[in-house]
């Protein structure tokens, strides 16, 4: 295993036991965070209640390059329909396929990180 396959295994873990640092946010939510620190290889999570025909608007930044993924649980396995991989900055609309609870996260490199975020839940009219 190398050893990013061996990090990538031990956030999953970590996450799969520790769950959402914050309750998920509901639809109609909005949440904003303008200072989150992170600790060298640290990582912070967020999470939504996300049904089809939501949205989740996010964006962020970061002072140092972090990874940040969007993913939700299936059993045992973690599935990550968006991943950004030593990113100072993104946003966009996530529309999601199937009902169930996403987590944004950020992964913090060797300097560490200090984020700020927004996300948003939108519920598209039926």
């Amino acid at each position: 295993m190398t050893a990013r396959a061996a990090g990538v295994a031990l956030v999953v873990a970590w996450t799969f036991a520790a769950g959402c640092a914050d309750k998920p946010l509901a639809p109609g939510g909005v949440r904003t965070v303008a200072k989150r620190d992170l600790a060298p290889y640290a990582f912070h999570e967020d999470c939504a209640n996300l049904s089809p025909g939501d949205r989740l608007d996010y964006r962020f930044e970061s002072t140092a390059p972090v990874k940040f993924n969007i993913h939700y649980h299936d059993a045992n396995m973690v599935v990550m329909p968006i991943t950004r991989d030593d990113v100072t900055s993104d946003a966009g609309v996530f529309a999601p396929q199937l009902k169930q609870g996403y987590c944004l996260m950020w992964e913090a490199g060797p300097a560490g990180a200090t984020i700020g975020y927004r996300m948003q839940v939108r519920q598209v009219a039926p």
